[in-house]
């Protein structure tokens, strides 16, 4: 190899690996701390919501511990685009639908629905330190009307 070709393959991975150093603030193993439904503190079940990213693709999973093995309960995966994704269930069974928009920095839309579920619209926010993730929603229940849910997850 030429001198010029070496340097033009070495900027290129040093670049290519400085994108990939990049991730979304999102990314990660989160564990949730508390949770407010209604502005009434309640008991948090254990839950964890893994992130991945894998190019421009994004892995949500949501699991809960069985016999000490965390078992996913709900998974997606999301470009953080906007685009309608499917929510499935344990089984691989479609739920509902989720659309999840980078609204800046560390701050992402969420928008939730499914047949028979009240459809929740909210947000997804980053602590600047990286270390906290907030989760807001607005969902209109049939016969309770709008109910508010905050869940604070810490990262692992």
């Amino acid at each position: 190899m030429t001198k010029p070709i070496v340097w033009a393959a070495a900027l290129i991975f040093l670049l290519a690996a400085g994108q990939a150093s990049a991730a979304e603030p999102l990314v990660g193993r989160w564990l949730l701390k508390t949770q407010e439904v209604g502005g009434q503190q309640t008991d948090a079940d254990p839950l964890t919501l893994r992130i991945v990213q894998r190019g421009n693709t994004f892995e949500f999973g949501y699991s809960v511990p069985v016999n000490n093995i965390q078992f996913v309960s709900m998974s997606f995966t999301s470009n953080l685009d906007g685009k309608e994704a499917d929510v499935k269930n344990s089984q691989g069974t479609k739920i509902g639908t989720v659309k999840i928009t980078k609204a800046g920095g560390s701050l992402y839309k969420v928008v939730l629905e499914g047949p028979n579920r009240p459809s929740a619209v909210g947000t997804m926010t980053v602590s600047a330190d990286g270390k906290t993730l907030t989760s807001d929603s607005e969902a209109n229940v049939p016969g309770k009307g709008s109910t508010h849910t905050r869940q604070v997850f810490s990262r692992e």
